[in-house]
């Protein structure tokens, strides 16, 4: 396929990088990438080895130490660079994302524009790495805080999101002064390679230092428990599942390292009688079916008054009857394969536990056989009548399963329902009542990170910070302040008078 060869992906490749330098080590396992779009072999990534960790690590440490010293807007601009190199790849990248991965071929590309975007969103932030003056208590003091670079910046990233979690936290922390070390999902190990590739010639055209940006694939119960419980690594920004984060968590919170976790979604949408249905439904549809449901950020829940139930009900099934399932290389299908065959059999398993509590599938729920399906990993989008108390409703499946939930009377009992699940990611509420959408974004509404007005769950703007609250994790990525997590906060007090006046008043007399 031209775009592997464009991206530099061989048929075997290693998996251990500083930038420039390649570690091949070949002893240590290989890794085979099958594309759950049709089921065929991609390619084999060699698994890096504890010590090629061991020689990783102590090359990012060098780094930092030389990209520390080079000014913020200096970084920024590196960083401009390496959008410009993203834009040549966007179309190769976006398609490798999506074969490799399984999502459609626009939300691929879409995935390397979030780069590009954050790239130069960074460039900006590159300039406001700003502090805080206060008034000194004291006689001639001053005092202000101000933030210093952190050190390595560890980053898990999931197989859902192969390519765009890495650059929220990785260019972030790049104009914060900080060097990077990758470990993607083993799911889809690829596209990281192949950003790694791209990212050489930006290292090479300004003498970066090696470990700046660097690469390890490995097998998670050697690399990747020496990668939580390093505590060279002050940042470890992990995405994943509750469980994973919760393993994680423990390990890097016992070495008392920083963490942002970016974990399980529960999302839901409150439609209330007034919400306009033709911006409703395309929400609600694409929310639950895009990236065939698995996305963090995925709707899973849908909480709708009673008087608008069933005309909601009919017009979701309509949609979903229209669906098109099939490769997602081919631009006129919504809907591609799970990531692979454990997915397809949690989808399938979901749709059992749900009928066995009381629920009605009312439409999907499939496994798709035949041609164009010989990967085993298409499903039909299924919708299912549910309670919210059901325990599997409780539970992120991800797979596209919608849960339908009716409530009645106003809209604080839809947000008490909406409210009673572990996770706090993304929620979204469709009403024409500007009472009903500020209640939902006020302290009494949403315990989301994230709750929209008129528009889905799904995805999110790179400008604001992205993260979630309770089980989600309560890490915040990307935008707004969030590049403070990235930094060493620090306070300064200068004394320039001539005296030694204490705080608080205190005397002290020698």
């Amino acid at each position: 396929m031209d775009f592997l060869k464009e991206l530099g992906i061989k048929e075997k490749n290693f998996g251990a990088s500083t930038g420039l330098t390649w570690f091949e080590t070949t002893d240590n396992g290989e890794l085979e990438v099958i594309s759950p779009v049709d089921g065929k072999k991609i390619a084999s990534v060699y698994l890096a080895s504890e010590d090629d960790y061991e020689k990783i690590v102590e090359t990012s440490q060098n780094a930092f130490k030389i990209w520390r010293e080079v000014p913020a807007p200096k970084r920024g601009e590196v960083v401009r660079q390496i959008g410009d190199e993203l834009r040549k790849y966007k179309d190769a990248l976006g398609t490798l994302v999506s074969y490799e991965m399984g999502k459609s071929l626009q939300e691929g590309k879409g995935e390397v524009q979030e780069m590009i975007d954050i790239c130069d969103f960074a460039v900006g932030q590159s300039r406001q790495l700003y502090g805080s003056t206060m008034h000194s208590e004291r006689f001639q003091h001053r005092m202000y805080d101000q933030y210093h670079p952190l050190g390595i910046v560890g980053i898990i990233s999931a197989f859902n999101f192969p390519v765009a979690v890495w650059s929220w936290n990785a260019m972030i922390a790049a104009v914060c002064g900080d060097s990077n070390l990758w470990k993607p999902s083993s799911k889809v190990p690829l596209t990281a390679i192949a950003v790694q590739n791209i990212l050489a010639d930006v290292i090479k055209t300004n003498n970066l230092p090696e470990g700046l940006f660097s690469l390890i694939v490995g097998r998670g119960s050697s690399v990747g428990e020496k990668f939580l419980n390093d505590k060279r690594i002050p940042l470890i920004s992990i995405t994943g599942s509750t469980g994973v984060g919760r393993k994680g968590a423990e390990k890097i919170s016992r070495r008392f390292g920083k963490m942002i976790l970016e974990l399980g979604g529960n999302n839901a949408i409150i439609v209330t009688p007034s919400a306009d249905l033709k911006m409703a439904i395309p929400a609600m549809v694409f929310g639950a079916v895009g990236t065939a449901g698995q996305r963090c950020t995925s709707t899973r829940r849908l909480i709708v008054h009673e008087e608008i139930y069933d005309k909601v009900k009919d017009s979701l099934i309509k949609a979903y009857l229209s669906l098109k399932i099939g490769n997602p290389l081919d631009e006129s299908n919504h809907v591609g394969p799970l990531i692979d065959k454990a997915a397809v059999e949690m989808f399938k398993d979901a749709i059992i536990r749900a009928k066995e509590e009381g629920g009605k599938l009312i439409t999907g729920g499939e496994v798709l056989e035949g041609e164009g399906y010989e990967s085993g990993c298409y499903v039909v989008p299924a919708i299912i009548e549910a309670e919210n108390q059901y325990k599997i409703v409780q539970e992120e499946t991800f797979a596209p399963i919608l849960y339908l939930i009716k409530y009645s009377g106003d809209v604080s009992i839809a947000i008490e329902i909406h409210n009673d699940v572990v996770q706090g990611l993304s929620s979204s509420i469709f009403t024409n009542d500007m009472r009903e959408a500020e209640e939902f974004v006020s302290h009494i509404g949403s315990d989301c990170g994230i709750a929209n007005v008129n528009i889905g769950t799904s995805g999110a703007e790179i400008g604001g910070a992205f993260g979630g609250e309770k089980e989600t994790g309560g890490g915040r990525e990307s935008g707004s302040d969030s590049w403070k997590a990235y930094m060493r906060r620090q306070t300064n007090t200068i004394n320039w008078g001539k005296t030694l006046p204490l705080a608080q008043g205190i005397k002290f007399d020698i």
